[in-house]
C-alpha cells in the first residue's frame, strides 16, 4: 500500500489533519488505528474545549497567561500564542462540521470555568461528553474523505529509508506483518495512561507513537511530566470514571474524611493532585471526597455524569463522591516544530503524542482537545505546502540551533534505541505471560512513579519495567506483546527523566526535592541531540 500521508491514530489531532489533507486534490490519505475509528482517547474526554470566542471580558492574552502559569516555566511561548490565537477558528470549523456544543437558554454557547482558568471559557457538549461529540463529528467527516481506513491494524515500528520516514511495519487484523508505505507519517496515537494501574485513559493508550519514535532515535522530551487528574471516581472500572473539572468550576468542594477543605479547588491540576496525595498518605486512606451536594440541577447540567454516578449507586445531591488522583495526560512526547514536524524528515506528530511546548510541565485543563485541533490543522497545511523537514521553531529550535536564544535549553538524558520488532525471533513467551508483565509494570509505576516520587521508588519501578521489556521482546510480533514493549519503552524514558530531574515542577514531584529550582528550567531529551547541543 502506498499513500501520500498515513495518519496513525484516530483521535482529535489525527482526524483534524485527515479532514484537511483529504480535501487536497490528488492526495491519498490513510488512517491506521488499532481499534475502531471512533475508539480513541478523545472519545473519553469529559473536559471541554478552552477557547476565547469573544463577546465577554475574556481575551486570548488572559488564556495565554493561564496556560503559561499552569506550565510552571516550561511552556514554549510561541506555541502557546499559536494555540490561543488559532484555537477559536478551529472550534468554529468543528461546529461547521456538525459538532454540537451546549448552549444557554438564549442560544449563546455555554461556558464553564475549570481549574487554572481565571474566567469561564470552556465549552462543553452533553455536560461532560465533549470528547465523544468532537470524535463523532470528525469520524463522520473522515469516513467521507479518507482514501483508506485501516481499522484493527497495529503499527509495530517506523520504516526509515535514506534518512527519512517511509511508512510503518504493521500487523493486520489477520495477524500478518505488512508494510504500509507513505511519503509522510503522522504520529497521533495519543498518550500512555496505561502505564499506570489507575487511569482515566482507555486500554488503547499505551504510548505506541512515542515508543516507535524512541526506537528510531527521534528526540522525545518532557515525559516525566505525567499529569494526574485529581477527581477520578474511586471505582474499579477501567478507565476510571472521571468527575469533570467543571463540577469544581460550578462549586463542588474537595474534602478529607473529616470534612475539611484543604486546597483551592480551582488551582491547576498538579497542585490539587499533589495536595490530595499528601493528605491521603498522611491519613493512610485510599481516597478523599468531592462534595457536589450544593450544586443545583446536577442532572440537567451534567447528564452523562449523573447517569454514571447512578450506575455506581451514588446520588450527588446527597452523597459525597469518593475520589482519588488517576493518571490522565502525558504533557511531553515527540519533539516538533510549530508545524508538527519531528527531527526525522517525513515524520510528524500532533496531540498528546507530541511535545509542542504548549503544556510545559503541566497541562492547563481543557487545552488538550484544542491543541489537537490547532496543531493537527497546522501539520496538514505544512504537508500541503510541501514541507519535508523541521524548521528551527518552537521546541525544535533548541535541537537544531543551540544559539537560537531563549532561556529553556535541552539536556540529553540518554539514547534509547531498543530491539526492533523486525529483528526479534518470533517465539518465546506467551500472551498470558505478557499480560501478567503488563499488570506488574502498571502496579510498579503507580507505586513508584505516581503523583509523589523518590529516587528509591523510581529505582524499584525500573526493575519491574526491565522485566516487562524482556518478556515482551521474547514474544512474536503482535498487539499484546507490542503494547507491553511500548509501555516499557515509555516507562523507561519517564523513569530516567524523573530520576534526573532533582526538583519539583508541575506534574513532577520529588519527595526529596520539594522546591522548584531555576537551574532545572530545562527540557530533558531522549534521542539524538544535534552536535551543537552536545
Amino acid at each position: 500500500m502506498q499513500l501520500d500521508v498515513l495518519v496513525l491514530g484516530s483521535g482529535v489531532a489525527g482526524l483534524s489533519a485527515v479532514v484537511r489533507l483529504a480535501e487536497v486534490p490528488g492526495m491519498r490519505v490513510g488512517v491506521l488505528t488499532k481499534a475502531e475509528l471512533a475508539q480513541s482517547a478523545t472519545r473519553w474526554a469529559q473536559g471541554g474545549v478552552a477557547a476565547v470566542l469573544g463577546g465577554d471580558e475574556d481575551s486570548t492574552d488572559l488564556h495565554m497567561a493561564d496556560t503559561l502559569a499552569a506550565g510552571a516555566g516550561l511552556c514554549d511561548v510561541d506555541a502557546v500564542r499559536i494555540l490561543v490565537d488559532e484555537g477559536p477558528a478551529r472550534v468554529r470549523e468543528l461546529i461547521a462540521l456538525g459538532a454540537v456544543f451546549d448552549r444557554e437558554a438564549g442560544g449563546d454557547l455555554a461556558r464553564a470555568r475549570e481549574g487554572g482558568h481565571s474566567t469561564a471559557r470552556v465549552l462543553h457538549a452533553g455536560g461532560a461528553a465533549t470528547g465523544a461529540e468532537v470524535e463523532r463529528a470528525l469520524v463522520a467527516a473522515t469516513e467521507h474523505t479518507a482514501a483508506a481506513v485501516l481499522e484493527q491494524w497495529f503499527a509495530l515500528d517506523l520504516l526509515v529509508d535514506a534518512g527519512r520516514c517511509a511508512g510503518v511495519i504493521a500487523v493486520d487484523p489477520e495477524g500478518a506483518v505488512q508494510e504500509v508505505r507513505a511519503r509522510h507519517v503522522v504520529l497521533a496515537t495519543g498518550g500512555a495512561g496505561q502505564l499506570y494501574a489507575v487511569t482515566t485513559n482507555p486500554v488503547e493508550a499505551t504510548g505506541d507513537g512515542i515508543a516507535m519514535a524512541l526506537r528510531s532515535g527521534v528526540p522525545v522530551a518532557d515525559v516525566e511530566f505525567f499529569q494526574f487528574h485529581p477527581t477520578a471516581l474511586h471505582h474499579p472500572a477501567v478507565p476510571r470514571p472521571l468527575l469533570s473539572e467543571a463540577l469544581r468550576g460550578h462549586g463542588a468542594l474537595l474534602r478529607d474524611a473529616s470534612g475539611e477543605q484543604f486546597v483551592d479547588e480551582l488551582a491547576p491540576r498538579d497542585i490539587v493532585a499533589r495536595a490530595m496525595a499528601e493528605r491521603m498518605t498522611a491519613a493512610g486512606v485510599s481516597h478523599l471526597w468531592l462534595d457536589a451536594t450544593g450544586l443545583d440541577a446536577f442532572g440537567e447540567r451534567f447528564p452523562t455524569l449523573a447517569e454514571r454516578l447512578s450506575a455506581a449507586g451514588l446520588d450527588p445531591s446527597v452523597d459525597w463522591l469518593p475520589i482519588a488522583p488517576a493518571a490522565h495526560y502525558l504533557s511531553g512526547g515527540v519533539i516538533t516544530d510549530l508545524d508538527g514536524a519531528s527531527a526525522l524528515p517525513g515524520l510528524w506528530a500532533a496531540g498528546e503524542t507530541a511535545c509542542t511546548g504548549v503544556h510545559g510541565a503541566n497541562r492547563l485543563a481543557s487545552n488538550s482537545l484544542l491543541e489537537g485541533m490547532v496543531f493537527g490543522a497546522r501539520l496538514a497545511e505544512a504537508i500541503e505546502e510541501g514541507r519535508d523537514a523541521p524548521a528551527a521553531t518552537g521546541v525544535m529550535r533548541f535541537l537544531l540551533d543551540a544559539t537560537s536564544g531563549g532561556d529553556i535549553g535541552c539536556i540529553a538524558v540518554d539514547d534509547l534505541p531498543a530491539p526492533r520488532w523486525t529483528t526479534r525471533p518470533g517465539r518465546g513467551e506467551s500472551d498470558g505471560d505478557v499480560t501478567k508483565a503488563r499488570d506488574r509494570l502498571q502496579r510498579a509505576m503507580t507505586e513508584g512513579a505516581g503523583v509523589l516520587r523518590s529516587k528509591e521508588s523510581l529505582a524499584a519501578a525500573a526493575e519491574e519495567v526491565g522485566d516487562a521489556a524482556a518478556t515482551a521482546v521474547a514474544c512474536p510480533p503482535g498487539r499484546v506483546a507490542g503494547e507491553v514493549a511500548n509501555l516499557a519503552a515509555v516507562a523507561g524514558a519517564l523513569l530516567r527523566a524523573a530520576d534526573a530531574r532533582v526538583e519539583t515542577r508541575g506534574a513532577h514531584a520529588r519527595i526529596e526535592y520539594p522546591e522548584t529550582r531555576p537551574e532545572w528550567r530545562r527540557r530533558l531529551v531522549h534521542g539524538q541531540l544535534s552536535e551543537a547541543q552536545g
